[in-house]
């Protein structure tokens, strides 16, 4: 199948500084990592966000980072909060962390055995936007050894799986592009092909947790969606799909306005752009069928029900794309 002009344009746009890219992100095997330091204080004082010395072990070299929780409904939900490293000076030249500076880590939000299936299949959301377009953010798997230094956990050595996840700096000059922080967007400034593939995406995996609206506590845009400036226009880039419905995480529901029971109920959340927009991203989407699909069974240590069930359930998406015009005109209903 032939892709449209725009979207190849974009992968080769996002290319254009491939050559710059981070050796953390170059790599798809699972990184060992240990994290060293007073946890116990960490999740105790959360609420304050305060950071902590810790050691980062790695390909046996240590180094010195500082460690926050971070995140907003995880936060408030989860027994061990998503955290944030902040590397220190030149300690991570000659390490697989050279060139980082602050990265994001998913860590396992319950003791739930569960919960390590939930991470796998966030990760896979990320690569799966990876395969529609390469303007987004890329991830690592890691195998994590937390040390408690306070000895205050119920469990003060314990290794879960969890993933890092690019830094917006890093994305940004992997495209070329800088991040945009910005009170509102309108749909004038937004990059068509980048956005018609967000908001189709979002559908496909069934995540109604975005916006590109300013929520009322946050004083700029948006919601679970990063803005870039590449060139003269803006790209949005998703981030943060515990919600959605490929996960189907046991504490995720649906905001009661949209109108949904469940987060495995598909509604779609994009503005109302161009119909051939949106049938140009359908039909792009629907041509990497076997790839996305793909995704779930390359997950290290998913479960084979859980890749069953995720690609059971992304396959509803193909199944009513065949009906491309239907499927856009049912967009262009609920559109914002």
């Amino acid at each position: 199948m032939s892709y449209p002009k725009q979207l190849l344009a974009l992968a080769i746009l996002a290319l254009a500084d491939w050559t710059g890219a981070s050796p953390l992100f170059e790599d798809d095997t699972v990184l060992a990592l240990e994290l060293t330091g007073p946890f116990s204080s960490l999740i105790e004082e959360k609420e304050d966000r305060e950071e902590f010395s810790f050691v980062l072990r790695a390909d046996g070299v240590e180094q010195e980072v500082t460690v926050r929780v971070r995140g907003k409904s995880r936060l408030r939900v989860c027994d061990f909060p998503p955290l944030r490293l902040t590397f220190k000076g030149d300690q991570s030249e000659e390490t697989v962390f050279v060139g980082q500076r602050k990265l994001k880590l998913v860590t396992h939000c319950k003791e739930k055995a569960s919960a390590q299936t939930d991470i796998l299949e966030e990760y896979a959301a990320y690569r799966i936007f990876n395969v529609i377009s390469d303007v987004g953010y890329r991830v690592r798997l890691v195998q994590i050894t937390y040390r408690d230094t306070d000895e205050r956990m119920k469990e003060n050595e314990f290794t879960r799986i969890g993933f890092l996840i690019e830094s917006t700096s890093g994305l940004a000059d992997r495209v070329g592009g800088e991040p945009v922080k910005v009170a509102g967007v309108s749909l004038n400034s937004l990059n068509t092909e980048q956005a018609a593939a967000v908001f189709v995406f979002q559908y496909l995996i069934g995540n109604t947790d975005w916006s590109l609206v300013t929520a009322d506590e946050d004083d700029k845009c948006c919601h679970n969606v990063d803005l870039f400036g590449i060139g003269a226009q803006r790209f949005p880039v998703p981030y943060d799909f515990d919600l959605s419905g490929l996960e189907n995480a046991p504490y995720a529901k649906p905001d009661p306005s949209i109108g949904i029971r469940t987060v495995t109920q598909r509604r779609y959340r994009g503005y109302c752009i161009s119909n051939e927009s949106i049938v140009d991203a359908i039909n792009a989407i629907s041509g990497r069928k076997s790839d996305i699909l793909g995704v779930l069974p390359a997950v290290p240590g998913l479960p084979e029900k859980s890749v069953r069930e995720g690609n059971k359930y992304l396959a509803k998406f193909f199944t009513q794309a065949e009906n491309v015009d239907k499927l856009a005109g049912s967009f262009d209903r609920k559109c914002l």
